[in-house]
């Protein structure tokens, strides 16, 4: 086990708790739609105008398949563990954290968020659909559940640091 990935719902605190982890553990963060982001050129919203969804599905496939192996954390896109193939590559290559959020706390961080195309044309409705749609992928993707509501970005942080360590060295 090498990578340690962070599943969930956008929205979540993937990208918040990648970074405090990366600090705590002293190991590289990197951000899956920074990534593709940097790789492209573009932003998330023109890729999705460019080329489309199933395209941008394509390129989280293809960073899952060859990003090196290094001891690192990833935060993954939100949609990452709608393909097979995806929660399949992250099991096999890392440790797969679910970041279990409920959908009014996510509602109440992504709602006027700009840079996610999904948000932008969707209702709250429709929203809560796509998440009740991916929670269970999320979940077999995990190895490990991790319950977000109540509990703060450090306390969060730091039981994922605990889990890695323990199940690095052990």
């Amino acid at each position: 086990m090498n990578k340690v990935y962070l599943v969930g719902f956008m929205g979540s605190g993937k990208s918040a708790i990648g970074k405090r982890l990366s600090t705590l553990l002293d190991i590289p963060f990197y951000d899956m739609d920074a990534e593709i982001v940097t790789r492209t050129g573009m932003t998330i919203p023109q890729i999705f105008e460019t080329y489309g969804e199933p395209k941008f599905r394509e390129m989280e496939t293809e960073f899952l398949r060859e990003f090196p192996d290094e001891f690192c954390i990833i935060a993954t896109g939100g949609g990452v563990a709608m393909r097979a193939e995806n929660r399949e590559i992250m099991r096999q290559t890392g440790l797969v954290f679910y970041l279990n959020s409920t959908f009014r706390d996510i509602w109440r961080r992504v709602s006027t968020d700009t840079n996610r195309p999904i948000v932008q044309r969707s209702s709250r409705g429709d929203l809560e659909a796509l998440f009740l749609k991916r929670k269970p992928l999320y979940l077999q993707s995990a190895h490990i559940r991790v319950e977000t509501t109540n509990r703060s970005l450090n306390d969060i942080t730091q039981y994922i640091g605990f889990q890695v360590l323990r199940l690095k060295n052990g």
